[in-house]
């Protein structure tokens, strides 16, 4: 296991790294300051998993966690939050964070964590590298199939995920985040409770302020929020497939 250790605080990142040494299973371990240099240090080192801090100057610990994503090529490292802060689980989790540790961390309870992340790890291997063509969604007692290049975004209802499609707009009961690591980089969220289809988007409209909303082929629209934007201009950028 490659782990990129990023947090501002420079004892921090060494109790980290120490606590890291006295564990089994890891192969290189890498340090970032910042959000930012975590961007340019990831595009070489390529890890594995991503211990962030939250609270870090120019790029905070979640909006790096969806750049991450967004720019490096897939799969995309698994992500670990360690803050000295319990009121960001909510948002590290919409995240798609595996875990979310308090600091002072200490031995147990990182050995924990590892074990969570050698597992996801082991699931990602087994796992086909393609996202998933088609769905199956059952309404009324009748199920059917709903293509992945037929949605248009996706949208959180309380437990489920609404697929809006040109033709409808069906309900899946998973979460967002489970859905989206299934469907592979073809989506990318816009907002906490929202993702795209990144080939079906026609122009990005935000505000001052970075929110707004993403307007899709037909006229649709999903919201846009100022964390995800800088990860979904990203991934627009990248080259891809001209859907059939």
């Amino acid at each position: 296991m490659r782990v990129l250790i990023v947090d501002d605080e420079r004892p921090a990142r060494a109790r980290l790294r120490q606590l890291l040494a006295a564990q089994t299973g890891i192969a290189a371990v890498a340090e970032a300051r910042d959000g930012v240099e975590a961007l340019a240090v990831a595009a070489t080192f390529r890890p594995d998993v991503v211990f962030l801090d939250i609270q870090m100057p120019e790029v905070d610990g979640l909006e790096a966690a969806t750049a991450l994503a967004a720019t490096l090529p897939a799969p995309a490292p698994l992500i670990v939050f360690v803050t000295a802060y319990e009121s960001y689980a909510l948002a590290a989790f919409e995240a798609s964070a595996v875990d979310y540790v308090l600091k002072p961390c200490d031995a147990a309870r990182l050995a924990r964590t590892l074990g969570r992340l050698h597992e996801r790890l082991r699931e990602r291997a087994a796992a086909p590298p393609a996202g998933l063509e088609q769905l199956l969604v059952s309404e009324r007692g009748v199920t059917r199939i709903v293509r992945a290049a037929d949605i248009l975004w996706l949208e959180t209802a309380d437990n489920y995920v609404v697929l809006h499609t040109a033709q409808g707009a069906p309900l899946l009961r998973q979460t967002l985040a489970a859905l989206l690591e299934e469907l592979g980089s073809a989506f990318q969220r816009c907002h906490r409770r929202a993702a795209v289809r990144l080939d079906r988007v026609e122009r990005v409209a935000a505000n001052d302020k970075g929110d707004g909303s993403v307007v899709l082929q037909g006229g649709a629209r999903a919201p846009l929020s100022r964390q995800y934007r800088a990860a979904l201009l990203a991934a627009l950028a990248q080259p891809r497939t001209i859907p059939p």
